[in-house]
């Protein structure tokens, strides 16, 4: 990564995630055209809905045939966590306009807000439309094309786990995760660790009493609020 907020940086930099959307937009395509659905319904869904977890739950519902009701209120809990993502990044975008402000919050993804959180480490703490909203179309672009091709692919591929590619989200943040840590020399590298650590420990008890649809969201909670604790009182 550099220091410089325009086009050709944000498209350079957001190479390196886009394997990670092929994989586990593949990953969707196959699970989909398994599932019943054409391959024009999940190239739809990609586009409409975008939201990698949160498709994978409307497909598995749908197969069920739950309620319309249970799948919205299902997709909703899964996606709640944008809420605090968006109000994460919000404050670097108050010079924007709202339409940008709009177009960036509807195209945000895990992805991108870790890619920008580590761009801050190179641009004195800031980010701007150009450079984001770069980062958010190629990621926006490779998912819809990929869950095409898994759908294509769904024909001859029955099991994608078979060849790896559910893991391939998992391997991308686990790289964005060790930039983050070796880049950001604002906050100790120890405090990192040990957030990190209580994350990884608070996650695999939290599966045993609770739904992994609200998991993220309260680990994230609780996360933040042990970080700041820890900060302001032993860092």
């Amino acid at each position: 990564m550099n220091n410089e907020l325009n086009v050709p940086s944000g498209a350079k930099e957001t190479l390196p995630t886009v394997f990670g959307y092929i994989g586990i937009g593949v990953a969707f395509g196959i699970v989909g055209k398994a599932a019943g659905l054409s391959p024009l319904l999940v190239t739809l869904m990609s586009i409409i809905t975008y939201a990698g977890s949160a498709q994978f739950v409307i497909v598995s519902m749908l197969v069920t045939h739950s309620p319309l009701l249970s799948i919205i209120f299902s997709v909703f809990l899964v996606n709640s966590r944008m809420i605090l993502m968006s109000t994460t990044l919000a404050p670097y975008f108050k010079k924007e306009s709202l339409l940008k402000n709009v177009l960036v919050g509807t195209l945000l993804t895990d992805e991108s807000l870790a890619l920008g959180m580590n761009k801050l480490n190179y641009t004195d703490n800031h980010l701007n439309f150009s450079w984001f909203n770069t980062a958010n179309v190629i990621s926006y672009l490779t998912w819809i094309i990929s869950s095409l091709v898994g759908a294509v692919l769904g024909n001859f591929i029955s099991n994608p786990e078979k060849f790896g590619l559910d893991f391939a989200l998992v391997a991308m943040f686990i790289g964005l995760l060790y930039l983050q840590l070796i880049s950001d020399k604002s906050i100790n590298f120890n405090l990192q660790l040990i957030v990190v650590g209580f994350v990884l420990v608070t996650i695999y008890l939290g599966l045993i009493f609770i739904p992994s649809s609200l998991l993220i969201l309260l680990v994230t909670l609780v996360a933040c609020t042990f970080g700041m604790v820890m900060k302001h009182v032993f860092f």
